[in-house]
């Protein structure tokens, strides 16, 4: 038994794939499925903003990646938006603001429904969120998960058609975040009847540390897969 730490890579079946857009963009990611087994659940990777350095190796995503094929036999598919470049590559296109990539997501999803790949949840975090909100309320999808929803291009609008399609949505929400923290969360979640605000003490907007990276891995596995939760702290090699 070995200890799962922040650097720790545990088995899965990995592969590159493109990602083909409405208007014609190829966008870089990667799915990493649990190595011999179907994946019981799947996750969509939506990351923080590229103009601050988001992209799909953002820790949280990346690390996402790395354990939940082999802990909690989920399917993670990680991508560039338009513009965005990582370690995997540089997605083709330009920035466009959180507008233009409404073309991405509806590429994600429609690359996940494609590869058969089951129970489809969006995970956003940050900038990753207003997309999660603004263009993944799709019938293709199961819910969102948001990590540090800020709520900036996201309207209520845009909540008030979550609460109408009742799809599953879950906020985690750091007490100390940069922009939104949890008792105006709440509040501006309160249109959303079936939405799930969760407070994270201490936790600021970036999750830096391995305990809040393994409160975040958690409360993603509680809700798309409980039957894998808790997740374990050690591996088996």
């Amino acid at each position: 038994m070995s200890e799962i730490r922040a650097g720790t890579v545990l088995p899965a079946a990995r592969q590159p794939v493109t990602l083909r857009t409405a208007d014609g963009l190829s966008l870089v990611g990667e799915l990493a499925l649990p190595a011999g087994r179907p994946p019981a659940a799947t996750l969509i990777c939506l990351h923080p903003l590229p103009t601050q350095g988001g992209m799909m190796d953002s820790h949280l995503l990346r690390k996402a990646a790395f354990r939940l094929p082999a802990l909690a036999d989920l399917a993670v598919l990680r991508f560039n938006t338009r513009g965005t470049t990582s370690e995997q590559g540089t997605s083709e296109g330009e920035f466009g603001d959180g507008e233009t990539e409404r073309l991405d997501v509806e590429a994600a999803i429609a690359y996940a429904g494609a590869a058969g790949l089951p129970r489809r949840w969006l995970l956003g975090w940050s900038f990753g969120t207003e997309l999660a909100l603004k263009w993944g309320n799709d019938p293709a999808v199961d819910g969102a998960i948001l990590l540090s929803p800020a709520l900036h291009r996201a309207t209520d609008a845009d909540l008030d058609a979550w609460a109408a399609s009742g799809r599953a949505l879950m906020a985690l929400v750091p007490e100390l975040d940069d922009y939104l923290r949890p008792d105006e969360a709440i509040a501006r979640f309160s249109r959303v009847p079936q939405a799930e605000v969760i407070a994270v003490d201490r936790a600021k907007h970036l999750w830096v540390g391995e305990p809040y990276v393994r409160i975040v891995l958690n409360e993603i596995v509680r809700r798309v897969n409980p039957r894998a939760w808790p997740l374990p702290t050690e591996w088996t090699d």
